[in-house]
């Protein structure tokens, strides 16, 4: 049988992630300085872990209801009241459902929302994952330049709003860049959604790492913690933006395909839907696990990221030009003029340094991705690295 005559445009048009590429490149190399992954290097905590074990162990291995489990829907509920201010309706409604990722609530989203001819628009650069779902999904991914600050604002989006927008995706702190909108800029680009009768999609994947340049949260009895600036925080937002969290990459279960969705009431409703005969439900031990993981303190971790973040910053600076994540744990420097970020990681790879060309992440190919969840070790031997491939251009 000739397979490749059944193949669909829709495949066709989706090229395998070149992040996996670097990936098994690192394979080959002994001893890589692999500043490539976003994996968390911290150890999945001892109670976040216990717990996972005791699920097992008590026979919870079967299927959940589509919405999760009650016991860790209840909690997401009372974090999602106290942090955003939202009020969620009766247990089992679907205005919040956990999903397997954050990956796969994007994917169920775009599912509900996009079809032959509608678009979505996204920022460039943008996680590798925006314009492929929403061809899979048969829609249009309009790119929003962001260059060269990265902030993905109302006065860049709305020229590209047209009759056929279902939706625009907003992501902070942001994969490549780590970059993080000011509270103005989530106001306006809320404000502008709702003028234009769009959704706003809010990726907050990394909201826990967030580091200190934003104000804390001062609530009462509550320690002090940065919190970022969210589209979803304003008064009504429940009604105009969908929020998308997880769970892997601040407590490093990124393999437990873990991740929630909280939302417009009849939007969720479909969303749980597509959910119900696609994955069914979220893993069933891993939101046992992710129970425990909502009362573990990852502050320390999280400054541990932040006094990485210091370090590359000051030391990129000397030789390039590179945005100051507010969050995430990446950098996004540009490569020497003159120079594409691909010729510039085919350099780093020579000298057993992986990192990630920016055309993977942008219709640009001027910058590099750099991931700072990497060992202190790595983190040094890549510094020399850079300054070595910087000053020999």
């Amino acid at each position: 049988m000739d397979a490749s005559r059944l193949i669909t445009d829709r495949a066709r048009a989706i090229d395998a992630s070149g992040i996996r590429r670097i990936f098994q490149l690192g394979a080959q190399i002994e001893d890589p300085i692999n500043l490539s992954i976003g994996q968390p290097d911290f150890p999945v905590p001892e109670p976040v872990k216990r717990a996972a074990i005791e699920a097992i162990e008590q026979d919870q291995n079967g299927y959940t209801q589509t919405q999760g489990i009650a016991p860790l829907r209840e909690k997401l509920e009372a974090w999602l009241h106290r942090d955003l201010g939202w009020s969620f309706g009766a247990p089992g409604d679907p205005e919040l459902l956990v999903t397997s990722g954050t990956s796969g609530a994007l994917f169920l989203a775009f599912m509900a929302l996009l079809g032959p001819g509608d678009e979505a628009i996204i920022p460039d650069p943008y996680f590798v994952m925006y314009p492929h779902v929403a061809t899979m999904c048969g829609g249009t991914a309009v790119r929003c330049d962001t260059y060269p600050d990265f902030r993905m604002t109302a006065e860049r989006v709305e020229p590209l709003i047209t009759e056929r927008t279902k939706l625009v995706l907003y992501n902070a702190p942001s994969n490549p860049a780590g970059v993080v909108g000011s509270v103005d800029e989530c106001r306006e680009l809320l404000e502008l959604c709702r003028r234009k009768g769009v959704l706003l999609i809010s990726d907050e994947i990394y909201d826990e790492f967030t580091f200190d340049d934003f104000e804390s949260d001062t609530t009462a009895g509550e320690p002090k913690k940065p919190r970022c600036p969210s589209p979803a925080r304003f008064e009504g937002a429940q009604e105009d933006v969908l929020v998308i969290r997880g769970f892997g990459k601040t407590y490093g279960v990124t393999g437990w395909r873990m991740g929630y969705a909280a939302g417009p009431a009849e939007l969720m409703g479909h969303i749980a839907k597509f959910q119900q005969y696609t994955y069914v439900c979220a893993p069933s031990i891993a939101q046992h696990g992710c129970m425990a993981a909502m009362d573990v303190d990852m502050e320390p971790i999280v400054a541990q990221y932040k006094q990485r973040r210091d370090h590359l910053v000051q030391a990129l600076r000397q030789w390039t030009e590179v945005a100051v994540p507010g969050g995430a744990f990446y950098l996004f420097p540009r490569a020497p003029e003159g120079m594409t970020g691909t010729a510039f990681v085919e350099r780093a790879i020579e000298r057993k340094m992986l990192v990630i060309p920016g055309g993977i992440f942008s219709d640009r190919d001027t910058h590099f991705r750099l991931s700072f969840a990497a060992s202190q070790r790595n983190i040094e031997r890549g510094i020399e690295v850079l300054g070595d491939l910087y000053s020999s251009v």
